[in-house]
């Protein structure tokens, strides 16, 4: 027996209906102000130059006894982290009985154009560190970094991590530079004055940042566009392009001296792979790191590739070490749907196994 034929008329009046609601909402997109996000409570316990380091308050009576502080990467706001209820990795780890601290950026000021990598990874995550064991009273504590917000994190563990590193997990977080052929092509030494660009404007332009992150894939943004407008009948689907927009558009600018090292040192010399990075004088080998270790990465990471990040599993020094390769981008990772299933669940078992 033939199924019946579809109802053309019906076809078309719920296109029209769809449409319509695509209009009435797209007014509503361009006249409603921005969505809330990070409305997870929390205190600023510390505020200096850049760095904003966030406790959450506890939505659970018993806590494990390691606190946990994640590193946001210098380039983006943290509320990735936290975008709004039930879609909120900070929420996520609260409720599975975690003591959540978040260190991030704010745009660094004119006078500000000399913080350099010393600055970021012995003063700022040492000072956070540091902070985070006052504020707890135990000695040690999980360090969660994000891209280059992983990058400080390595750099931190490998160099002061002794005595107050519990566990240590990254994600999406490069080592092999030249394997990030998109951004190398982008900042060629043959054409990029990065010296120039410094000395003239001090810290680099979040825009220029931005216009780079872009190029990486030119027509997404059109993509994206088309996607909204399809979908601009659906609230659910329109409040959640909303919330990653703002996140992406909100490229932070970078201290001058701070860009010009990583420029000169990782992009163009490679030196954290090779072992030729000092940070503060001393020499960073990422085989010094013995706490426990997680790697995250993803499948489809256009950003960060998986060849850039695939060596750091066999250079940290960790006995307790461990990469898993999820599926998604390199935001979806750690933020949406998909995240919500696979990378929040993974990385809060490793922890809570590792912090009694």
């Amino acid at each position: 027996m033939t199924a019946p034929s579809p109802d053309p008329f019906a076809a078309a009046q719920a296109e029209f209906e769809r449409m319509l609601a695509r209009q009435v909402k797209g007014f509503e997109y361009f006249t409603s102000p921005a969505p809330a996000v990070g409305a997870t409570p929390k205190d600023t316990i510390l505020s200096r130059g850049p760095m904003r380091l966030q406790h959450y308050r506890p939505l659970v009576d018993d806590v494990y006894r390691v606190p946990v502080l994640l590193v946001m990467a210098t380039t983006n706001r943290g509320f990735i982290f936290d975008m709004v209820p039930g879609q909120s990795l900070v929420e996520f780890l609260l409720k599975a009985g975690f003591d959540v601290f978040m260190l991030e950026w704010e745009p660094p000021r004119p006078h500000e154009r000399d913080l350099s990598l010393e600055s970021y990874v012995l003063d700022f995550v040492h000072d956070a560190v540091e902070r985070v064991a006052d504020e707890t009273g135990e000695p040690d504590v999980s360090v969660v970094g994000y891209c280059f917000g992983g990058v400080l994190s390595l750099l931190w563990a490998a160099l002061e991590g002794d005595g107050r590193l519990a566990n240590l997990a990254t994600f999406t977080t490069p080592v092999d530079f030249h394997r990030m052929e998109l951004f190398r092509a982008w900042a060629d030494q043959r054409f990029f004055d990065v010296d120039r660009l410094v000395d003239t404007l001090g810290n680099v332009p979040g825009e220029m940042l931005y216009s780079a992150f872009s190029m990486l894939r030119p027509a997404a943004q059109t993509a994206q566009n088309i996607r909204l407008y399809d979908n601009l009948w659906d609230d659910a689907y329109v409040k959640s392009a909303r919330m990653f927009e703002r996140w992406n558009n909100d490229t932070l600018p970078l201290a001058g001296e701070y860009f010009r090292q990583t420029t000169k040192y990782l992009m163009w010399d490679n030196r954290l792979l090779h072992g030729e990075l000092e940070v503060g004088g001393r020499r960073v080998d990422l085989a010094r790191i013995a706490a426990p270790f997680l790697h995250l990465a993803a499948e489809h990471d256009h950003i960060v590739p998986r060849e850039a990040s695939a060596p750091l599993i066999d250079m940290v020094g960790s006995k307790d070490k461990r990469e898993v390769v999820l599926k998604g981008g390199h935001v979806s990772l750690v933020a949406g749907p998909n995240a919500v299933k696979r990378m929040w669940p993974t990385l809060a078992r490793w922890l809570a196994e590792r912090s009694t």
